[in-house]
Parts: structure tokens; sequence; C-alpha cells
């Protein structure tokens, strides 16, 4: 696949050579043309071609300040292969910092798209059309929504061995074997062939130094893995905490409050808990009433809403277990 003339969105791109392509579908109702930046790196020497995607929703920026540092370093430039970088899939809600699509549509649930279809559609289908079928790994960063904190880990579905093997390599500190979601580009890139991580760390509209700092070294490391740059210096641990096996989890489940309230955590996330134990408590304003939060499962906390109040209904807690 990585031949000497590499095309993408109709540019040639030879060996040796780095571009920047404008991925444009579509125009506000302005007439404003908003172009997505697509950058291209491409090593003297053939081998693997890898995307790095974030900000398919425009609220979850921690992805789009991987993507950037990692360009801003220049760690996108192979020896061998091809990276190719979209660092804001969805501009149009990076600029409003928002999560969904102008026409309401989560972008994420849309895929493969159709020529036809809505702007979010549209959009996915010329993704799926222009971008994917031409690389073989992707790494598409994520984070939480909705006030809702992710602990650093990757999902993948366990069942591609490519993948199960990468993951291990990103050293993110657990791996959650999730289906991937229908209509997802997760979801439609395996069925075209991609093996695909996806990253989830922190919360949307928010940038945390530990998540992003797993999330480049990640991609660094999965690079080096596939031969395509010798990272050794880059990854050396000076005084940070040292690589780790993360830790596989086979199953997870949510917790949702009880009641509407005030919410109140009392455990971390990455806590090991038992079933009984205390997480939190849900109280009303005026004093009257204050109950617990109580763990159903043994597990690890993987995500906690970080929201002061919730409703009855909401997703509290995300707890990751193995069966």
């Amino acid at each position: 696949m990585d031949s000497d003339i590499f095309s993408l969105l109709g540019k040639k791109i030879k060996r040796g050579q780095s571009v920047t392509l404008k991925l444009d579908i579509a125009r506000l109702h302005t007439r404003t043309m908003i172009e997505v930046p697509v950058i291209v790196s491409r090593g003297k020497k053939p081998g693997p071609i890898l995307l790095l995607n974030a900000g398919i929703h425009g609220d979850e920026v921690n992805g789009v300040e991987i993507v950037r540092q990692i360009i801003a370093k220049g760690y996108n430039n192979p020896d061998c292969g091809t990276v190719v970088c979209i660092p804001v899939l969805n501009v149009f809600g990076f600029l409003h910092k928002s999560r969904e699509f102008p026409d309401g549509r989560d972008l994420n649930r849309v895929f493969p798209g159709s020529k036809e279809g809505s702007l979010a559609s549209r959009f996915a289908y010329y993704l799926m059309k222009e971008i994917m079928p031409n690389v073989e790994y992707c790494i598409d960063y994520h984070t939480g929504a909705s006030s809702r904190f992710n602990y650093t880990h990757l999902r993948i579905e366990g069942t591609d061995p490519k993948s199960s093997e990468l993951a291990k390599v990103f050293g993110a500190p657990f791996i959650l074997l999730s289906k991937e979601l229908p209509k997802s580009l997760r979801s439609e890139a395996v069925k075209i062939g991609v093996s695909v991580l996806l990253f989830e760390g922190g919360k949307s509209l928010d940038l945390d130094r530990i998540v992003t700092r797993i999330g480049v070294k990640g991609a660094l490391r999965v690079m080096q893995h596939l031969g395509m740059r010798d990272f050794t210096k880059e990854l050396s641990n000076n005084n940070q905490q040292p690589y780790a096996e993360p830790v596989t989890l086979t199953e997870s489940t949510w917790m949702r409050a009880r009641y509407s309230g005030m919410f109140r955590t009392s455990v971390s996330i990455g806590t090991t808990i038992k079933k009984g134990m205390v997480l939190g408590t849900i109280s009303d304003p005026f004093g009257e009433f204050e109950k617990r939060v109580i763990a159903k499962h043994n597990g690890i906390v993987i995500c906690s809403n970080h929201s002061p109040i919730v409703y009855q209904g909401d997703a509290i807690f995300h707890i990751g277990f193995n069966k």
C-alpha cells in the first residue's frame, strides 16, 4: 500500500515529502469555507501507513492537543512509512466548543455516511472514501463527555491480533475490551481492514498534562514498534513513572444516579473498588436527605462524573472489571 507515490485527496506525495492538504467538504450558511487540515509526512523508506486523528467531537480538546504536540515536535516525520495527522476532524464543533456537528448530529454515530445525507453524514462519507482506505493503522483520540473524566485507557474489540498487540505496546494504564459502536468511525474502519486503537482520556473542554503525555508517548511507542522511527531517546523516563504493562479489562458497566441532587465522589478514578464500598453521596441542597452511592461490583473506576449536580439516571461511574 505504501508505494513510491502516495496519493491522498488528489495529491501525489513522494517519499520524503511532507505536505498539508485540505479536506474541503462543506460551507457554513454564511458561505464561509471550513477546511480540515490533513498533514501528511512520508519517510524515505517504505513502511506502514498510520493515521492519528482527534476532535471527532469538537469539544474533546485533549486529543487535539496530543496530535498538535506530535506535529509541533516533529514526531510525525517518520524514517519509514507514512504518518497522516488530522488534529481536528470536527472543525465545525471545535469552533463552537460543541460536541456535535452544526446539524446537531454526533459525527461518530453516522458512519459510513452518505453522499446525499445530512452534513455530518456527508462528511463521514468523504472521510471513509478519501482517507480511511489509504491507511493501515489508526489511533483515534477521544475524551470523556458531559463533565465525565475518563481515566486514560484504550478501547479495542479484542478480536484483531494486530490491534491487541499495539494496544499493549501503546502503554496506557488500562485496555478495555469493548464492542464497536454501530456507525462509529472505529466500527467502519475495522470493516475495511484498518487496525484501530481508540484512546480515551480526560474530559471535554479540558486539557490535562498527564493525559496528553500518555497519548503522545503511546503514539511514539506504536510508531517505533511498527519500525517507522526510533524514539528511544524521547521515550526515556526522565524521572517519570516507568512503563508498566497495561491491565486488560474484559467487561464494564455504568452506575447511574438513583436520585437527583448534589453529587460528591469519595474515590478517585483508577481506584480499585469492592462491592458494597461507598463511592460518593447525593444530597438535596436543603439538608433534608443525603444518600450514599454504593458499588455493585468489584472493579476499577475508569470514569467519574465531575458535575456537582446530577439528575436521576445520569451516568456517574464507569466500572471496568474481569469476569
